[in-house]
């Protein structure tokens, strides 16, 4: 079943090697065709997340297979749908889940083709650039502080690159629940802006001393949870400033230098250091239904509020990955259509 789009061809980005940003091409191609269980989605917006810098790099979890498209993220209308899949999903407005392998699909594009499983509805009242704003941020905060970490009111995390928009939605979260976040960032620069979105406490790890800090915000307790995307040496200082049986959730790899393992604070302190991703949640059906659920009303009540930072226009998806690298943000970046 599907729509008339009114022309054979649509725009899209794909790299033809790994490297840097410029190797981004902005390219001419036919529009796809849904196969069983797709659908497919013309795209009024883009969002960025950190792990297309990697995979477009050759960095990622998976291998791109050259020529590559990339991208987890996107929002706009379903104009065409496969075999198999419900017609009623004809022109919804909806938003793609990172429910996808990113060696198989792409979401940078005019018109894009994904699972039927891999797209949501979201709040009305929220735009498109929010509406592209949501999935990889909130989803992968939930899974680590509610479905795994079972957060409870009064607890501490540590969130740390907390200015990335997952460490927004972490800080959100923490709030969302009752309990206190110490949020971190490099510089003095991004201080301010994290405590207006919410954090509780920000540590600047330029100037302050972060296990310290930690100890005198915890009454000398530490932190059951920390969130982290950077490892590296970092993680030996987090495991420090942990609580006992504590646990920390790595879920990137953002350092550039080897991570040592905390093996004496490890076991002191019987912590627990968990590789995470987004995928352990969409994985599974009922904790993704129960994921989509609590992002879903928290963005509808206004608990949850996308921080958008910086608007690119597709021809201008180099800048845009560019921008990234940059470490400049403070939330989402979002490449409209």
């Amino acid at each position: 079943m599907a729509q008339d789009t009114g022309k054979a061809t649509a725009k899209v980005v794909r790299f033809h090697t790994t490297g840097e940003a410029e190797v981004l091409q902005l390219e001419e191609l036919p529009v796809p065709e849904p196969a069983a269980g797709e659908v497919r989605i013309r795209v009024k917006a883009i969002g960025l997340n950190r792990a297309e810098v990697m995979f477009r790099k050759g960095q990622y979890l998976v291998q791109p297979k050259l020529p590559s498209m990339l991208g987890y993220e996107a929002s706009g209308t379903v104009e065409a749908v496969g075999p198999g899949v419900d017609g009623a999903w004809m022109g919804k407005i909806v938003s793609t889940v990172p429910a996808f392998p990113a060696d198989q699909y792409g979401v940078y594009g005019e018109a894009v083709v994904v699972p039927v499983g891999a797209i949501a509805e979201y709040p009305k009242k929220l735009s498109f650039e929010e509406g592209t704003s949501i999935w990889m941020q909130y989803l992968t905060a939930y899974g680590a502080l509610i479905e795994q970490g079972k957060l409870t009111k009064g607890e501490f995390v540590l969130i740390t690159a907390a200015s990335s928009s997952v460490g927004i939605a972490a800080i959100e979260i923490v709030k969302a629940e009752g309990a206190v976040s110490i949020a971190t960032t490099r510089t003095a620069q991004k201080k301010a802006e994290l405590l207006a979105l919410g954090a509780d406490h920000v540590i600047v790890t330029d100037e302050d001393d972060l296990v310290a800090r930690v100890q005198e915000i915890t009454g000398g307790k530490g932190v059951r949870i920390a969130f982290d995307p950077v490892a590296g040496k970092g993680l030996e200082a987090i495991a420090a400033a942990m609580a006992v049986s504590g646990t920390i959730f790595e879920y990137g790899a953002l350092a550039a230098e080897a991570t040592p393992y905390p093996l004496f604070a490890a076991l002191s302190e019987h912590l627990t250091i968990k590789g995470y991703t987004l995928f352990e949640v969409v994985a599974e059906p009922e904790s993704f239904a129960r994921g989509k659920k609590y992002v879903f009303d928290h963005l509808e009540s206004g608990a949850f509020k996308p921080k958008v930072d910086k608007v690119f226009a597709l021809d201008e998806i180099v800048a845009a990955h560019t921008y990234m690298e940059s470490n400049a943000q403070i939330g989402k970046i979002v490449v409209t259509v």
